[in-house]
């Protein structure tokens, strides 16, 4: 039986791939924070899931988890998980989404060095790591300009995994541009709107306060990249992937979609604001990616689009309205 140690289990995406592992038989180790309060409701859906309590910043007992879990799979979801929580906290966010990762790796690497087996790795990055590009799309050859803290962790992790891959060790990327899903907490600009959107729909009162509505973005949904990682994971050659859909949409058209699902209207515009405190002191330019790679050689696709996405996640804030 393969045996997989994820962290970052308990969010998005980790959840989602929780539940792929499972349903392939795999023995699933996950970290988790102490008082993580996901944790509970996790093991009690998935009681075959192994949770270990740790913190992600304590470098030293991370790796001492991986030499005693022994995985025969790695796979570094955790960090810190928003561009706007980096520029807060721009240390503890090199430490958990830079740092972190080489211990992650450096302790694979022993790991496989020991053992005799090899031990397959993939990060999570992202493509935020891009920061300003000068070309459209942006693929895997695409020059790395971060221009926040969280891009400039995460183009570190990307580079160090790409070290270790030169050391022999199976380590791949898969450069994620934005993806969602009903599971996104509400600190995330799209859940915050969808969230808001269907009270709205319900009550007919209330404003959305966004920041840069002009800002574009290429906007997936998170099972779609969740496949993908597991496609990367076990392809036979380790490479970094980018996975996106290849189509940019606007934050105003998130919030334009989002309203008149929830039944607003034509008259959606006047529920939406712009916030100076919601603009980034930096933000990255048009990210939008070229999948051509993962495409041709995972033989990934996408399932959900853009309308579908929003849709779905609207759909689930109503159920919570009104439930």
């Amino acid at each position: 039986m393969t045996t997989t140690f994820v962290t970052g289990v308990t969010g998005q995406d980790g959840t989602y791939l929780l539940e792929r592992l499972l349903e392939e038989g795999t023995e699933v180790h996950g970290l988790v924070r102490p008082g993580d309060e996901a944790a509970p409701a996790l093991r009690r859906r998935h009681p075959g899931v192994v949770l270990h309590e740790g913190d992600l910043g304590d470098l030293d007992a991370l790796a001492a988890l991986v030499a005693d879990v022994a995985p025969d799979e790695v796979v570094n979801l955790a960090g810190i998980s928003s561009v706007a929580t980096s520029w807060a906290e721009p240390v503890l966010t090199a430490r958990l989404s830079g740092l972190a990762v080489t211990a992650l790796l450096e302790s694979a690497y022993r790991l496989q060095e020991s053992s005799g087996r090899p031990v397959r790795f993939l990060q999570a990055s992202s493509a935020e790591i891009f920061g300003q590009p000068e070309v459209e799309p942006q693929d895997e050859r695409t020059p790395l300009r971060p221009v926040n803290p969280y891009g400039s962790a995460k183009a570190f992790a990307h580079h160090q995994t790409a070290v270790y891959r030169g050391r022999g060790l199976h380590a791949a990327t898969v450069i994620l541009f934005n993806h969602e899903s009903p599971l996104r907490p509400t600190t995330f600009v799209t859940r915050k709107i969808t969230a808001a959107a269907a009270a709205i729909g319900r009550t007919g009162e209330g404003v959305i306060a966004l920041g840069n509505l002009d800002a574009r973005r290429d906007w997936g949904w998170a099972p779609d990249y969740v496949d993908a990682m597991v496609r990367a994971l076990r392809h036979d050659v380790a490479d970094d992937f980018v996975v996106a859909t290849g189509r940019t949409h606007s934050v105003r058209d998130f919030a334009e979609a989002a309203l008149r699902r929830a039944g607003v209207g034509d008259d959606w515009e006047r529920f939406v604001t712009t916030d100076p405190r919601f603009v980034r002191p930096a933000d990255a330019s048009v990210l939008v990616g070229d999948p051509s790679k993962a495409e041709r050689e995972l033989g990934w696709r996408r399932t959900v689009e853009f309308e579908e996405v929003v849709a779905r996640m609207v759909d689930h804030d109503l159920e919570l309205v009104e439930g």
